[in-house]
């Protein structure tokens, strides 16, 4: 009856319909413009105006739900919910200016209150049933993120959305499905979330409709889709602030919760639902984490197992200091060699001239010990003061622990320095390298502000020999949102983390050069997905991902959760030589499964490996 009634009222009067204001594209066909008697019901009140829902159209592409902005008392004081508004105003796209990359939300802005007229009180919308009545899709974002990798193609920044302003595709692209619902009220059934709150108490959810990369724990995976091009989970949405006031719960991955009615509205780079009221918990899952299969065995010549661990700005006193310690020796088994990346100085994030992280090291060696008496020796080499990027003063480095009972450095070369740069001769055929352990190129440009690749050649007591690259590549920040205006996405800096993949693999090929059957293990922290395959291109071209040798499920490649995604940071690669024989790897989720963000040891997942060098 309400909808007959709005119908009557807009063909009765010169009236402009929701629908035509939002329009069919991103951006209102009437930005700029005053529109008269645009009716719809008041659906959500806010500080800054209100939410109404006008007569819908047959056209999925536009939607009847629009913002009206409003900071005026006199205006706000005149509405509430249910009540049937008419509004004459001006059409605006609104982008925050803290924001640059956002996209531009259309509202009403600013209307008098002579001009906001109610027309009749106790009203009732119902909410679009997400999944029943709209289901968002599952694989792109945009159709401007062209190029084989998708939303992840370099180079990216190529277009933006309110330039081009297409026509929406709602079937087909995430973004365009969530601008169709721009101010519409929608109810997810059945939410499951799949991240950490941010520091807002936001948080990532997915309803009762058709999801792609959907991991064991609830989580959605960054996949490559049946198009050959990266997933980019477009059927994930954030939900916001409770417009009531109430407080978000505390979630995590694979939380299950009460359905969710709230608005549809672009705002911090995403498109998210406003919540009417907060949701409730209805199930958690366990916070413990299985531990590792992989077993080290001190005695086996052929075997060595590996751990890989960036721990998070880890110095002496570190709060996460025995929890780091019980991963390693419990939930990792103690592999035979760990790589290690965020290991800062004696002194920690005091910004002084102290470099050497010998005391760090040994207080995790010796926390390891206590636990299950296990002892580590380690190595690393000091990195030049504040030139290695990081936290200031903490001086990050990679480092290895190992067992020496079993493996060790492979003696005759000099330790190296922060500023001497690896080289690998011919020993009679016999690859040699002129410091051991030694840093890639550690004057390159691409190494500016970030952490050079620590190498190392290793024996066994058999005799059996092994060359180790340790990785913390650049990190991603300045990136824009997956949701933002740039298309493709801007990941910063791309071009040069292509450059520091680049020299590694230049670093590898001389070890091959020289002795084609060389065992050979790069691993640590990328800062990329391997989705984003024109970065890595250069070394996997010459070598092997472990998680596509031991065919571990592609949704279950995570050590990560960021945002809607969980995705793998942290690889490892093996030479042909080692992918020819039994290999193995696991991600232990002892931190991203944690019940509380705050529990967490460190923001990335460690994982464990093995190797046969024999």
């Amino acid at each position: 009856m309400l909808l007959l009634w709005l119908c009557a009222l807009t063909s009765a009067v010169h009236a402009t319909l929701v629908t035509d204001v939002q329009g069919i594209a991103f951006q209102s066909p009437f930005a700029g413009k005053s529109v008269s008697n645009v009716t719809g019901v008041v659906t959500a009140k806010i500080s800054g105006g209100f939410y109404i829902s006008g007569t819908p159209s047959s056209d999925v592409r536009a939607s009847n739900g629009l913002f009206i902005f409003s900071e005026t008392t006199t205006v706000l004081d005149k509405v509430a919910v249910g009540d049937v508004v008419s509004i004459t105003g001006t059409v605006s796209e609104f982008r925050s200016s803290s924001e640059p990359d956002d996209l531009t939300a259309t509202e009403i802005t600013s209307p008098t209150a002579a001009n906001v007229v109610v027309l009749s009180t106790a009203n009732t919308v119902t909410p679009v049933k997400l999944g029943t009545d709209r289901a968002p899709p599952t694989q792109a974002l945009s159709a401007l993120d062209a190029g084989p990798d998708g939303w992840l193609s370099v180079p990216n920044n190529q277009s933006q959305v309110d330039v081009v302003n297409a026509t929406l595709v709602p079937a087909d692209y995430g973004l365009d499905f969530w601008a169709s619902l721009e101010g519409q009220i929608v109810t997810v059934p059945s939410p499951l979330s799949v991240a950490f709150p941010n520091d807002f108490g936001e948080f990532w959810v997915v309803g009762d409709w058709p999801v792609t990369g959907l991991n064991s724990r609830g989580g959605l995976s960054i996949t490559i889709g049946p198009d050959n091009t990266p997933d980019a989970n477009p059927e994930a949405v954030i939900i916001g602030a409770p417009i009531d006031g109430t407080t978000n719960p505390v979630v995590s991955l694979g939380v299950t919760l009460s359905d969710i009615t709230g608005i549809v509205q672009y705002q911090f780079g995403f498109y998210y639902i406003l919540p009417l009221t907060a949701p409730k918990v209805l199930s958690t899952p366990t916070a413990t984490a299985p531990p590792t299969n992989i077993t080290a065995d001190i005695t086996d010549i052929c075997i060595v197992t590996f751990g890989d661990y960036n721990v998070d700005n880890f110095g002496p006193t570190a709060t996460q200091l025995p929890v780091v310690a019980s991963h390693i020796a419990v939930d990792m088994l103690s592999p035979d060699i760990v790589f290690l990346q965020e290991i800062q100085d004696n002194d920690g994030a005091t910004d002084d001239d102290v470099v050497n992280s010998n005391v760090t090291l040994s207080a995790l060696v010796s926390a390891i010990a206590a636990v299950n008496g296990v002892k580590y020796d380690f190595v690393a080499i000091d990195p030049e003061n504040d030139a290695d990027g990081g936290e200031p003063g903490g001086n990050i480095r990679q480092a290895y622990l190992y067992r020496s009972q079993k493996i060790n450095l492979v003696s005759g070369s000099p330790v190296g320095t922060a500023t001497e740069a690896i080289a690998v001769s011919s020993n009679s055929g016999v690859p040699k390298l002129n410091l051991n352990p030694g840093r890639i190129s550690p004057s390159n440009a691409a190494w500016e502000d970030s952490r050079k690749p620590l190498v190392v050649e290793w024996q066994t007591n058999g005799g059996a020999t092994l060359f180790t690259v340790n990785l913390h590549l650049e990190s991603k920040d300045g990136s824009s949102s997956s949701e933002g205006n740039s298309r493709p996405p801007v990941n910063s800096p791309v071009a040069k983390r292509t450059s520091q993949v680049e020299l590694v693999a230049d670093f590898v090929q001389s070890v091959l050069d020289i002795d084609s059957k060389a065992n050979i293990l790069v691993a640590g922290d990328c800062n990329e997905y391997l989705e984003t395959r024109s970065v890595f291109v250069s070394l996997t071209d010459i070598m092997f991902e472990m998680d596509e040798l031991a065919e571990v499920d592609p949704v279950e490649r995570y050590t990560y959760v960021f945002d809607q995604n969980s995705e793998q940071l942290d690889h490892a690669f093996v030479s042909t030589a080692l992918s020819n024989r039994q290999n193995a790897i696991q991600h232990i989720h002892v931190n991203n499964w944690m019940a509380n963000i705050d529990e967490r040891a460190s923001d990335h997942d460690p994982s464990v490996g093995k190797i046969r060098l024999c």
